[in-house]
């Protein structure tokens, strides 16, 4: 009579380690995903009210414009015109809530204004990018573009 082959042994351990490896996964995965992740859709349902009991940061632009109506009329009518006070200031509610004592942090321009000007070849062509060491020479980018009416 023949005997199954040898080779089948090593087949039958190759599945088990496979089926422990399986049993490990779905042990971890219970563990690790959070209660109610996948209930509606791929995300954690509890993210929902998280994200609401939240206190907001944002004032918003028209909370910058009520008072900072000069640079809100240039904005609005320039390049950067889609673009938030918030985006380049920071999160301004506490500010705007109460502008004499709290004050928004000094912007390092140079940084800030390279984030979206810097050269780089993934951007359109259309979009005005600099070489930011050579362009600037040492020197801030506002001391030459007025960053809420650039091109003006």
């Amino acid at each position: 009579m023949r005997r199954i082959p040898h080779d089948a042994e090593h087949l039958v351990r190759l599945a088990l380690l496979f089926a422990a490896g399986v049993g490990v996964f779905l042990i971890v995965r219970a563990v690790l995903v959070p209660d109610g992740f996948g209930e509606l859709g791929h995300f954690r349902t509890g993210a929902i009210q998280e994200s609401r009991d939240k206190t907001l940061h944002f004032a918003g632009r028209a909370a910058c414009t009520a008072c900072h109506t000069d640079s809100g009329a240039a904005l609005a009518a320039s390049k950067h015109g889609a673009i938030g006070c918030e985006s380049c200031h920071d999160a301004l509610a506490a500010h705007a809530a109460d502008p004499k004592t709290v004050k928004p942090r000094k912007l390092d321009v140079v940084a800030l204004c390279s984030g979206c000007h810097a050269r780089n070849p993934a951007r359109p062509l259309a979009h005005p990018q600099v070489d930011v060491a050579p362009h600037a020479e040492g020197a801030r980018c506002t001391e030459c573009h007025d960053a809420h009416a650039p091109g003006q």
